[in-house]
């Protein structure tokens, strides 16, 4: 006798989770409550027989239950925690958070998200915690001038901590209070640029004949680290089909609510990943702001073409911007201070581009993004 096709759906919290079993009838089969723990998981799994279709939420900690789930056989599926219409629900406990999640993937309304391999979630992590470091070296570098500037300390010079603001801080004379923090906080960056070159290294590898990864810098604005963040963030480029779905997914395109003859568009969702959503809405150089449009499979095909050919400068676009053009807001809107007819230029170090020679291309760095903001090589040639 043919078995029946089962689909289960697993509440998952930090240290319990809810599985519920249902047929596709609909009829529940088993409800059950279990710590986390790999083994009771896939016994539990058993229980619905080979293969069965299994729904679990992208929320805290997901990783270690998808994984168990594929070697058990099972056709895991990742539901989106805000894609999902929950309706208005009276009551609302970890057995209704599971019936729910069966049910939307047992009618074929689950709104899912994609689950990436194992060997892309251990470079996204390296990568978020660099980024994570480089932000706290950056709130390091504030509190430095936020202390000269209680002093009266005047700096001359635009970095404070390449060689002149160095010797700067070392001849400067400051109250005892503010001369231990100053030499706190400088102890601190240190460590924390340790720590940045450290990740560097061990994310050099994974990039190594990655020609998406040498593709993608051709486009003006990108350098070493932030292919690194598109193509770890990204990952698998064919699985959008369009720029438009890839500016979707990065939460680029403005909400669009339309009833009869009334359409209002308001700001960018800022659903997805962060660390993709900030480039495209910086101008990286005078009125070239770099378009979440490019960065798609066209990108990699044209990479053999000469630069100024394949991407001309985009023109300055407009706050009216919609999908179509695949354009936030954010990318074109001046800020203030700012003319709208053009904008300030951004200073930015491009020592050498060689997308193809095999070689990692040296990083091109903006100054003017925030005060004492700096990235240091993403990998270079050792």
């Amino acid at each position: 006798m043919e078995q029946q096709q089962q689909y289960v759906g697993i509440d998952l919290h930090r240290r319990r989770s809810v599985i519920v079993r249902r047929n596709e009838a609909g009829q529940t089969l088993d409800t059950v409550r279990i710590d986390n723990d790999p083994v009771a998981l896939a016994a539990e799994l058993a229980k619905a027989g080979e293969h069965p279709e299994v729904i679990l939420e992208a929320t805290y900690g997901w990783y270690w239950a998808a994984d168990v789930l594929e070697e058990c056989g099972a056709n895991v599926h990742l539901a989106h925690p805000l894609g999902n219409n929950w309706g208005n629900r009276r009551v609302k406990n970890d057995e209704r958070d599971a019936t729910d999640l069966v049910d939307l993937l047992r009618m074929g309304r689950l709104a899912e998200a994609w689950i990436a391999p194992p060997p892309l979630r251990e470079l996204r992590e390296l990568i978020r915690y660099r980024a994570k470091l480089v932000h706290l070296r950056t709130n390091l570098k504030s509190q430095v001038h936020a202390v000269l500037a209680k002093e009266g300390v005047r700096v001359p010079m635009s970095d404070l901590f390449g060689v002149g603001g160095q010797v700067l801080l070392d001849k400067v004379h400051l109250a005892e209070a503010y001369r231990l923090r100053v030499e706190s906080l400088r102890d601190l960056i240190d460590h924390i640029n340790r720590e940045i070159a450290m990740l560097e290294e061990q994310t050099a590898p994974y990039f190594a004949g990655d020609l998406g990864y040498h593709a993608v810098q051709a486009i003006p604005g990108v350098g070493p680290v932030l292919a690194a963040v598109f193509v770890a963030e990204i990952g698998d480029i064919s699985r959008f089909t369009s720029a438009r779905h890839l500016c979707s997914w990065a939460g680029l395109t403005p909400t669009h609510k339309e009833s009869d003859v009334t359409v209002h568009r308001g700001h960018i969702t800022k659903q997805g990943s962060r660390l993709v959503r900030w480039p495209p809405s910086r101008p990286w150089s005078d009125n070239a702001p770099i378009r979440p449009s490019d960065v798609t499979t066209a990108t990699w095909a044209n990479a053999g073409a000469p630069r100024s050919a394949a991407w001309p400068r985009p023109a300055n676009f407009s706050s009216s911007s919609t999908t179509a053009c695949a354009t936030a807001r954010s990318v074109a809107w001046p800020r203030r201070g700012e003319n709208r007819d053009g904008r300030s230029p951004v200073r930015a170090r491009l020592v050498s581009w060689f997308p193809h020679s095999g070689e990692t291309a040296v990083l091109i760095e903006p100054t003017g993004l925030r005060p004492n903001h700096s990235m240091s090589l993403f990998a270079t040639n050792r």
